[in-house]
């Protein structure tokens, strides 16, 4: 056996990065590519692999450090079949042959087009993934409409050996996302549609700058001209941006959180732009355990005492298996809109008996649409109305600016029970459609959403949410509101209950409403005007047409 010298290999263009993990230790054996430590540089987190089979006899960096091309991070001994001991031979061929993926990666990227002082189309597409092939997309860090600047994180994919961001290209507008999670990558394939524009400059003298642009570089200088002015990490916590939002923080970053159980869509960035750093996440889950052992905190859900499970064994044969994410998320939604939301539920009954005749009279005329009219569009167009006369039950609270924002839009989401779990497609501008479009879309988004098929900008933006169990049976219930919606809508199966008139009972098909409202933004009378608007416009679906 040879002692040899473990190296830094090359980079991929990156200079100095941050060992962020040491995975193996002196005395330790290993065979060729096994993991050595873990680097981070601003794009990615990568493990840096053995160069040969043997045994560690020292490692020479420790967590913290910054390392380079070339520099040593340890010694090993390695076995006499020699899996890694051409060290010196070896590594220049490999440098030249990473030359030309380089070149590659730059011929690669789109061809700027000459300025025009307008827009343009792009087509982001895969750049070079550093010899990786069919990895993963773990996130989607943009949403269709966002606004980006150039190097923005695009979409995050994970190899065996490394997690990295997709960096944008150009600044510009996101227009149609063409991948989705799960969804497997290779260089060359399509991201997303975007819309460039154009700054009108000369098209020469504007492009050699960009080209020469390092993403790293560029990276570094941001950090420190940002460093004497970030303030100190205090992980505090805030109201969840809007969905959709972008969450900035690096790959590490991420890994830590999700190890940590961290939210870090409640965390507070002081990095540079808002950019979570690790300390950021540190303090959060240090202050989110202090106000747990102080009893405080119930805002965010801390502080309430942990339910302890018994051993279930002990009362006969159990079986364990992992919540999916949807469950997981819905589980968590539920929790944080119950303990933040004080709710109040009203009831009424809505006479559908002669909407419900109007409706089946239609039957004959949705074959010859393809559509199918259900209950429900009434119910949108009945919302819509009601959202509109009493605006107090459109807005939404934030109480850290201690500020109410009302909307001048009404887009209502439907909860729609699949196999996966409950999802909620949100169906825009209500109030603009008719009952037949309203019909084919709800219709169209339900199918989507036990498909697994809705795009995250399709339940994005609710007012307010209807939530249907008339399908199944029950007499009333009380649904948890949305938040940061202020009311939902539950709806119970329709009954043939007999109606006093004024001289003699009649059978009258009711509709059972239960209407979930926060009470910190409305209060119970304009709760019992709400259903009562609602009752009267089902009940005579001639006053939807008002």
């Amino acid at each position: 056996m040879s002692e040899q010298e473990i190296k830094v290999p090359d980079l991929g263009g990156a200079d100095e990065v941050e060992v962020i993990e040491i995975t193996v230790s002196a005395g330790e054996s290993v065979e060729a590519e096994d993991p050595i430590l873990t680097v981070e540089s601003d794009k990615a987190s990568v493990e840096l692999p053995s160069p040969g089979a043997g045994k560690i006899t020292k490692i020479t960096v420790k967590v913290g450090d910054k390392v380079k091309e070339g520099d040593v991070v340890g010694m090993m001994e390695v076995s006499a079949d020699g899996a890694g001991s051409e060290d010196a031979g070896s590594e220049e061929p490999e440098q030249k042959q990473e030359a030309p993926q380089e070149a590659k990666s730059e011929e690669s990227k789109p061809a700027p087009k000459k300025a025009s002082g307008g827009s343009r189309k792009e087509t982001v597409k895969v750049p070079a993934l550093d010899g990786f092939d069919n990895v993963p997309v773990i996130e989607i860090n943009v949403a269709e409409g966002d606004t980006i600047e150039a190097d923005d994180p695009l979409v995050t994919v994970e190899s065996d050996k490394a997690t990295m961001e997709i960096p944008s290209p150009y600044a510009g507008k996101v227009g149609k996302i063409l991948v989705s999670e799960g969804d497997k990558l290779s260089e060359g394939n399509e991201l997303l549609e975007m819309t460039v524009q154009e700054d009108g400059g000369d098209d020469e003298a504007s492009e050699a700058p960009a080209q020469q642009e390092k993403p790293q570089p560029k990276s570094e200088e941001k950090s420190q001209q940002a460093s004497s002015s970030v303030p100190e990490p205090q992980g505090s916590t805030y109201e969840p941006p809007a969905p959709g939002a972008k969450v900035h923080a690096g790959p590490a970053v991420r890994k830590l959180a999700r190890e940590l159980g961290a939210d870090l869509a409640r965390i507070k960035g002081s990095g540079p732009k808002g950019r979570i750093i690790k300390d950021d996440v540190h303090a959060y889950v240090k202050s989110q355990l202090k106000q747990a052992q102080q009893g405080g905190g119930v805002a965010t859900g801390s502080g309430i005492p942990g339910v302890k499970l018994p051993d279930f064994s002990q009362f006969g044969d159990v079986k364990r298996e992992a919540m999916s994410r949807m469950m997981f998320a819905t589980a968590n939604n539920m929790q944080r809109s119950w303990l933040n939301v004080p709710h109040v539920t009203q009831f009424e009954d809505a006479d559908i008996t002669d909407m419900e005749e109007f409706r089946k009279a239609q039957k004959a005329a949705g074959e010859k649409k393809g559509v199918k009219m259900t209950p429900l569009p009434f119910l949108l167009k009945a919302c819509a109305t009601a959202l509109a006369e009493l605006p107090q039950f459109n807005v939404s609270l934030d109480m850290e600016r201690k500020e109410v924002v009302r909307k001048s839009y009404i887009h209502i989401g439907i909860a729609v029970d699949t196999p996966h779990g409950l999802m909620v497609p949100v169906i825009r501008d209500v109030d603009k459609k008719g009952l037949w479009e309203l019909a084919a879309e709800s219709a169209e988004l339900a199918q989507k959403a036990r498909d697994k098929q809705l795009k995250p900008a399709e339940m994005q933006g609710a007012c307010f949410t209807i939530t249907s169990l008339g399908g199944i049976g029950g007499t009333a219930f009380t649904p948890i509101v949305n938040t940061p919606e202020v009311a939902i809508l539950g709806v119970s199966k329709a009954a043939m209950k007999p109606i006093w008139d004024g001289k003699e009972f009649q059978p009258r098909l009711m509709l059972p409403l239960s209407l979930s409202y926060d009470h910190r933004a409305v209060n119970g009378a304009d709760a019992a005007r709400f259903t009562t608007v609602l009752s009267q416009l089902l009940g005579d679906i001639r006053s939807l047409l008002l």
